[in-house]
């Protein structure tokens, strides 16, 4: 028979356990599995009753191309995390030497993503607005003349990416300072010592030991350019070509009352992230990862 203490030294870290494991079923798996539940029904989201149609909610996702037309949105904001991720990478490497005010510069970069997305809609909304703050800043350089920045799919699809820029460049760039910093010290010595430029530090060193982070930031831009929502929704709500299929989804769910289909759409969108996330892993797996 198990001494006592021993029985409680293993169920211990399963109490611990008990509480995250809870609210992870409670507020993630549980209404996964209700949304794919509701997928197949035709429910308004108020009616008591649910009525099972099947995969009629999916035959109409693929047959009404509509409805996929809004992904190509998301290639603004694709194109707008390569450029996200080359500056935070940029700004990650040359802050982890020594540079005068390099703590200054850290929270500069870093604040942006502490501040809430709803306040940020707001505050670009009159940064972008006819006479807005961007047209008062461009007069100064002798700009004449108000423009439309959120007046046309192409002009507002590039100033809202470049929000999102803006934004979340700081948490990429947290991410690649603490994998750079994490590297020993005595290679960039040795690297030195060899005579080894900042560029090479960076190609055989730098680049290598931080490629886990890399492939996870890559992982969160795709998914991220995929289900943007937050800024579009409060600076265009989704107007002049600016809808996303996170918008359109929540619009068929709310506005439309076709929770049935919204939530056949988020499922969909569910799948995608996760076949992205997949080739994504096997094209990069963590075992390559080598210092040159």
């Amino acid at each position: 028979m198990a001494h006592p203490t021993r029985r409680w030294r293993g169920v211990t870290p399963w109490l611990f356990l008990l509480a995250p494991l809870v609210l992870l079923i409670t507020f993630t798996y549980a209404p996964i599995v209700n949304m794919v539940a509701y997928s197949f029904t035709d429910w308004d989201g108020v009616s008591p009753g649910l009525h099972y149609t099947g995969a009629e909610n999916y035959a109409e996702l693929f047959t009404r191309s509509e409805l996929f037309e809004v992904f190509f949105v998301s290639g603004y904001y694709l194109a707008a995390s390569v450029v996200q991720i080359a500056a935070a990478l940029y700004f990650a490497t040359v802050l982890s030497f020594n540079v005068r005010f390099r703590n200054f510069f850290k929270g500069v970069l870093f604040f942006p993503y502490l501040i809430n997305g709803v306040a940020i809609g707001f505050v670009f909304l009159y940064f972008f607005q006819d006479g807005g703050t961007l047209d008062a800043i461009l007069g100064l350089v002798g700009y004449d003349g108000d423009r439309a920045w959120l007046g046309t799919p192409i002009s507002a699809n590039v100033s809202l990416a470049g929000v999102s820029v803006w934004r979340y460049m700081g948490l990429n760039f947290v991410l690649f300072l603490g994998a750079i910093q994490s590297i020993p010290g005595e290679l960039y010595e040795a690297a030195e010592i060899d005579g080894a430029n900042r560029w090479q530090q960076f190609r055989h060193i730098i680049a290598p030991g931080i490629r886990p982070v890399l492939s996870l930031s890559v992982i969160l831009s795709v998914s991220g350019s995929l289900s943007v929502f937050e800024i579009p929704y409060i600076m265009t709500g989704g107007a002049t070509g600016t809808e996303t299929f996170v918008i359109q989804t929540v619009k068929l769910a709310f506005q439309f009352n076709k929770t049935g289909l919204a939530s056949a759409a988020a499922v969909v969108l569910l799948l995608i992230i996760l076949a992205v996330t997949w080739v994504q892993r096997r094209l990069v797996p963590d075992d390559k990862v080598d210092l040159v």
